[in-house]
């Protein structure tokens, strides 16, 4: 069986802290119990690894998002890269094109495609894999995981299973329905009916024919060139509620949607992460700052205030799940993103009226990683080193640099820089369009740019 592990989302379910790259999956907030903190991705690949399953698990990723990827993966687990976001059902299709054309895989092969934002416990993990079994033995379409609703909740789909198959323990389903209103999910409930976990298996060859009768190609660099004329839809409604035979594996173990703040707070192991104070009278309310700046709440039960360089929320956790519709309409450029060589922080941004643009950021490089050898054909760009030492290369020459040094980088030169140890500058651009489409990468490697220098 082959796993596919989506990892897509918009960044606005956990806004602030999400935004179109860094989307909730990589945020450190879960505790791993040795008092340090991990990602839904770090910790759901550990399950996949733990229960024997990641060896043949593939990660479905946007183009933006393969540096934070790689940086808290490892840099072999296979992507299949997505050039941009459209919803579940695109990018199923990709992937599954991408088993079939690249990886040659059987159209009887079981896929199953499975969620990174869930929490579960490992006896989850085992449950997916008796999923391939159930759908060469049930001849369904598709084989779904369900659990009971702990409670009438709009946030989840709904299951209603009918009969249950003959010396199986799947049920075949009735019918589903998506978010329905609280009223709605008391009646499903009383159906015996199940939340949708995300999880769906099939064989290959059935979505491969979906695809097909679509007008649509089946191999991945075909269906890559024409990526924008799939439909913006999730896999749940082009796919699911379409299908003619569906059964549903019950699991009763834990398993909860770590979609919102509401549902995420209850799984971190501490109320206060950053600088700030919350006043003993709160209670089940969470700071959570990344900003250097101190804040405080006093006086907020059920809460949640949360403050990152993209702007600042504060929420009754109720009502949390509605910051993605409050925020929709909202766009702004990522303030804040990691890389697989470190991160930045946009410390402010101006547009000056005959055009031209300044962009100051700060910069944080891991030691013993480095920027790609790149160019710029817009901006000019100047680095202020404020901590550690490293190595600095413009125009295929070499230079030791260190805290205080200052770095002219003019339009056009060939620049990058190496950490040494723990290293970070102030870069101030200056242009006419100060984006990543102005960037020429010559080279990845320090070895490779070594090989360049004099």
């Amino acid at each position: 069986m082959r796993i596919i592990l989506l990892s897509g989302g918009s960044g606005k379910r956990l806004w602030p802290l999400s935004n179109e790259i860094r989307s909730k999956i990589f945020l450190k907030l879960l505790p791993t119990g040795n008092g340090k903190r991990e990602s839904m991705l770090e910790r759901i690949w550990g399950q996949l690894n733990t229960v024997g399953l990641a060896g043949s698990t593939y990660v479905a990723a946007r183009k933006s998002q393969l540096d934070l990827l790689q940086s808290q993966l490892d840099h072999q687990v296979p992507v299949i890269v997505e050039p941009d976001r459209r919803d579940t059902f695109p990018a199923v299709a990709l992937a599954v094109s991408y088993l079939y054309s690249i990886c040659r895989a059987r159209l009887s092969e079981v896929v199953c495609v499975l969620p990174v934002d869930l929490c579960a416990d490992d006896g989850f993990f085992h449950t997916i894999k008796k999923l391939e079994n159930i759908v060469f033995t049930s001849g369904a379409d598709l084989a779904l995981i369900g659990v009971k609703p702990a409670y009438p909740s709009g946030e989840y789909g709904y299951i209603v299973p009918g009969a249950a198959e003959t010396g199986g323990d799947y049920f075949i389903v009735r019918h589903f329905t998506e978010k329905p209103s609280e009223t709605e999910a008391r009646a499903f409930i009383k159906q015996n009916a199940f939340w949708n976990c995300g999880v769906f298996a099939f064989k290959l060859g059935y979505l491969l024919g979906i695809l097909k009768g679509k007008g649509y190609p089946l191999q991945y660099e075909s269906l890559l060139k024409q990526y924008d004329r799939l439909p913006k839809i999730s896999f749940d409604y082009e796919v699911v509620e379409q299908a003619k035979s569906v059964v549903v594996l019950p699991y009763e173990g834990q398993w909860k949607d770590l979609g919102s703040w509401n549902t995420l707070t209850a799984e971190m192991d501490t109320n206060l992460i950053g600088k700030g104070v919350i006043s003993e009278d709160c209670t089940n309310t969470h700071l959570i700052n990344e900003l250097n700046i101190p804040l405080a709440v006093l006086g907020l039960s059920n809460a949640v205030v949360v403050s990152s360089p993209d702007g600042i929320l504060v929420a009754d956790k109720t009502a949390s799940p509605r910051v993605k519709e409050l925020m929709k309409d909202f766009e702004q450029r990522p303030m804040y993103e990691e890389r697989r060589w470190g991160w930045y922080r946009v410390l402010d941004y101006t547009k000056f009226s005959n055009g031209s643009e300044a962009l100051t950021k700060r910069i944080g490089v891991k030691a013993g990683r480095n920027l790609s050898y790149q160019t710029h054909a817009k901006r000019s760009e100047v680095w202020t080193i404020i901590k550690g030492e490293g190595e600095f290369s413009l125009n295929d020459r070499i230079i030791s640099i260190k805290a205080g040094d200052v770095l002219q980088i003019p339009v056009g030169a060939k620049h990058a820089i190496r950490a040494l140890s723990d290293l970070e500058f102030i870069e101030v651009q200056i242009g006419s369009e100060l984006t990543e489409d102005d960037i020429v990468r010559l080279c990845m490697t320090w070895e490779e740019i070594k090989k360049r220098c004099v």
